[in-house]
C-alpha cells in the first residue's frame, strides 16, 4: 500500500511538471503569435509634402552656424583624434551595427574603387536617422568621408564634438558663414575624400521610393568638376517579414559642360534621380507606409 502510494505521489508530480511546461509553452506560442501579428501590423505615416516634411523623432534645437563657425581645425591634435575616431575607433562600431540589424548588402563598389585618388560626391536617399551617418563611409572606406548635414545635427551639447569629428559639415545659417562653408567643401575634395549628401534633406525612416528633390546640391561637383556617385538604400526581404538593406551604387555621374551652369545642375540632379528610382523599385517589402493625404 505504501508503495502505491508513493507510486501516485510520484505520478502527480510528474504531472504537475509536465503541466507547467504546457503552460510555459502555451505562453510562448501566444508570444510569438503576438508578435508575428504585430510585425505584420504596418505602421502607417500619412503626409502632405514631400519636399519639407520631417519624420525623424528627434527634436532639436539648431545651433546657430554663422561666420565664427570653425568648419576646419588647425590644431594637429584635434585633426589627429578626428582621424583616429571617424577611421578607427567608429569603424567597427559602423561595420557591427550595419551588419547585425540591417544585414546591409552592397552592389557595385568597386564603382569607388576607380576613384580612390580622387576626391567626389556621394548622393543618397535619406531614411535612416542613424544608419545614413555610416552608410556611405563603409562603403569607401579606408577614404574619409564627410556629411553635409542640417545644423541640429552638431547641436547636441555632449555629442557635438565627437559628430564634427565623425565628419560633420553643417550648412549655414547665414550668407556671410556660406564661404567658409564652400571653402571647407573644396578643400575637402582636394584632400581626395568624398562628401556624402542626401538631396531629400529631410528622414522619411524606411521610406522604399524617391522623393522628389530640389537641385542646389548638384552645383557643387559642377563648380570643382569632380565625379558624382550614388547610394540607393533598398529594403528588401530575406526571411518572412524580416528587412535587410541592400545599397546599389551607381556612377560616375558628370555634368555635361556643353549646357549652361543652371542647366547643368539640372542634367545632373535628373541623371542620379532617375537612376534612384530605377534602383529603389528593388525594394519588396514596406516596414512603414507612407499614404499621402488628400486635399
Amino acid at each position: 500500500m505504501r508503495i502505491f502510494t508513493k507510486y501516485l505521489f510520484n505520478m502527480k508530480q510528474k504531472l504537475i511538471k509536465v503541466d507547467k511546461w504546457a503552460r510555459i509553452l502555451a505562453h510562448f506560442k501566444k508570444y510569438i503569435k503576438r508578435k508575428k501579428k504585430k510585425m505584420e501590423e504596418k505602421k502607417v505615416i500619412y503626409y502632405t509634402d514631400e519636399l519639407n516634411e520631417e519624420f525623424s523623432t528627434a527634436k532639436i534645437e539648431p545651433r546657430v552656424i554663422n561666420e565664427n563657425y570653425k568648419y576646419i581645425h588647425k590644431n594637429p591634435i584635434w585633426n589627429i583624434t578626428s582621424y583616429i575616431v571617424q577611421n578607427f575607433l567608429s569603424m567597427p562600431i559602423k561595420v557591427l551595427y550595419a551588419k547585425i540589424k540591417f544585414r546591409i548588402k552592397y552592389i557595385g563598389k568597386e564603382k569607388l574603387k576607380q576613384y580612390k585618388n580622387e576626391g567626389y560626391f556621394i548622393y543618397g536617399n535619406h531614411t535612416q536617422p542613424f544608419a545614413d551617418t555610416f552608410i556611405p563611409s563603409i562603403a569607401n572606406y579606408p577614404k574619409r568621408n564627410y556629411f553635409i548635414v542640417n545644423p541640429e545635427n552638431i547641436s547636441m551639447k555632449y555629442l557635438r564634438t565627437i559628430v564634427e569629428m565623425l565628419g560633420a559639415i553643417p550648412i549655414p545659417s547665414n550668407k556671410k558663414a556660406m564661404k567658409n562653408f564652400l571653402e571647407t567643401i573644396q578643400k575637402r575634395i582636394e584632400s581626395k575624400y568624398s562628401i556624402t549628401i542626401y538631396p531629400e534633406a529631410h528622414i522619411w525612416p524606411y521610406y522604399t521610393k524617391i522623393r522628389p528633390f530640389k537641385t542646389v546640391s548638384f552645383k557643387y561637383p559642377i563648380q570643382l568638376s569632380k565625379p558624382s556617385f550614388c547610394m540607393t538604400n533598398t529594403y528588401q526581404k530575406y526571411v518572412e517579414n524580416k528587412i535587410k538593406i541592400v545599397t546599389y551604387i551607381d556612377g560616375p555621374f558628370f555634368p555635361n559642360k556643353d549646357l549652361t551652369i543652371k542647366e547643368q545642375q539640372q542634367d545632373l540632379r535628373d541623371q542620379i534621380y532617375n537612376t534612384m528610382v530605377e534602383r529603389s523599385k528593388n525594394s519588396n517589402i514596406e516596414y512603414i507606409k507612407y499614404i499621402k493625404k488628400e486635399n
